[in-house]
């Protein structure tokens, strides 16, 4: 995409953009969908699958946290019935077993099929969808340092890097990211723990709770008075004027995007395990909230790689930064912000609060992704509060934003003429709908009370 010229020509349907503007929840459906999906050359998510899996023994060493998975970035695949029954019931439709249900194994309600919850909340170290991308780019970049001064670790016994030689040689190094927190945390973490010096660049709008625990593990922390992009813009220009500083491009980085890519495998063994099929008769959806759009492009790429025309992955953005819906719908050729059509990117999800879509991943998911729809933050605190008290998991706002994707699709005109145009709607029962959950374990008691205690109050 061509930045010099941001928002310059944009034309955008007056309809959804005058919902855009008044913040007004709305589903988006993306007219240059793909049926197929080929590999981009250069994109390949088996080489990151197989670098996680190479590097598994000396991760699970370096953290206790992985040794239970073998050292493998791993989250569970989770029915939600009660949630899934709760928020039908709200939105008028039939819960699973009433008339007209249908009657097959692991088949849900009329029409709607079985929501499973995938776990990324609960990822070990991170504690975020961003820990298989953060990993993977640290671990890439461990292999090329050590490479080019002459002891590769990629040659030779991969337990090397839990040595005192590979940790000295990566401690001359410094990585920086620019982040609102989750990614800061993933890159962070691991860095440190392989010796490598970090300095995260974090927007006004990060939480302070991350802030704090990325300075208790040794991370430099560098605050910015400006958003998401103005602290990914200060870490590249440092980085610029020092070789031995290696910034993690948030809205570039193919390692990272081929780290999120690896989840799709991870999916497919999880679906397969549970006996659910994945074909013209059982189709796959997928709901992914989406901020600079590394992590759920990666996703939706990796999937659609897997199963194509099969999968329908939709991106649920806040209502005040949609930036992605923004960037699709305006056309990909010139890159456009949600400050271009008067929206403030501000909103309690800060995990979303991005401006302006990854230049990356955008024309990717112009021809792979079904659609964006968007959500208003008390909907988010509502949602985290209903989860928590139909299924006891407690989720940060911003990775409840996807929870009422199935809802969109079955409830909604905009969904009707997606299912209809798709001939989707006879297959609806035996539909698996997965919704990503994106963060939350590592969030302190009493910033959960807080969430709880706004979710409460929204949902009376």
């Amino acid at each position: 995409m061509d930045s010099g010229e941001r928002g310059a020509g944009m034309v955008i349907d007056p309809q959804v953009l005058d919902s855009l503007r008044k913040k007004q929840p709305l589903l988006w459906l993306n007219s240059g969908l793909e049926a197929g999906a080929d590999p981009i050359p250069g994109l390949d998510p088996a080489l990151a699958e197989q670098r996680l899996a190479r590097y598994a023994a000396p991760l699970a060493h370096l953290f206790p946290e992985m040794e239970p998975t073998g050292g493998r970035l791993y989250s569970a695949l989770q029915p939600i019935p009660k949630a899934q029954a709760a928020l039908q019931a709200a939105a008028g439709m039939p819960a699973a077993g009433s008339a007209g249900a249908g009657t097959g194994v692991g088949t849900g309600a009329a029409g709607v099929g079985v929501w499973l919850l995938k776990r990324d909340d609960a990822l070990p170290v991170a504690g975020s969808v961003k820990a298989r991308g953060g990993f993977h780019e640290v671990l890439a970049l461990a292999e090329r340092l050590t490479a080019e001064a002459g002891r590769p670790i990629s040659a030779g016994d991969p337990m090397q890097l839990c040595g005192d030689t590979v940790r000295a040689l990566l401690g001359r190094h410094t990585l920086s990211v620019g982040s609102t927190g989750n990614l800061g945390m993933s890159i962070g973490l691991i860095g440190r723990r392989l010796g490598f010096q970090v300095v995260i660049h974090m927007s006004a709008d990060a939480k302070q709770w991350k802030k704090e625990r990325l300075r208790r593990h040794g991370i430099t922390v560098v605050e910015h008075s400006g958003d998401y992009a103005a602290a990914v813009d200060a870490g590249r220009q440092e980085a610029a004027r020092a070789a031995d500083i290696h910034f993690v491009d948030d809205e570039r980085s193919r390692h990272l995007f081929l780290g999120y890519a690896a989840a799709a495998g991870e999916l497919a063994r999880q679906l397969q395990e549970q006996g659910r099929r994945v074909d013209a008769d059982r189709p796959l959806f997928v709901y992914l909230p989406c901020g600079v759009g590394g992590a759920p492009g990666g996703i939706t790429y990796g999937l659609k790689l897997r199963f194509g025309g099969h999968v329908h992955c939709f991106f649920a953005e806040p209502t005040a930064a949609p930036c992605m819906l923004v960037q699709l719908a305006a056309g990909v050729d010139k890159a456009v912000s949600v400050y271009d059509i008067g929206l403030d990117n501000v909103t309690e999800a800060d995990g979303l609060a991005v401006g302006l879509a990854s230049p990356l991943v955008a024309p990717i998911m112009a021809k792979m992704l079904s659609g964006v729809f968007t959500v208003a933050d008390d909907t988010l605190f509502r949602d985290a509060y209903l989860l928590a008290q139909e299924e006891g998991i407690l989720l940060e706002p911003s990775a409840a934003a996807a929870l009422r994707g199935p809802l969109w699709l079955r409830s909604t005109r905009r969904g009707g003429d997606y299912l209809d145009s798709h001939g989707l709607a006879r297959t609806m029962d035996r539909a698996t709908h997965v919704i990503w959950s994106t963060g939350g374990s590592l969030v302190p008691s009493e910033e959960h009370a807080r969430f709880q205690a706004r979710g409460a109050q929204a949902a009376a």
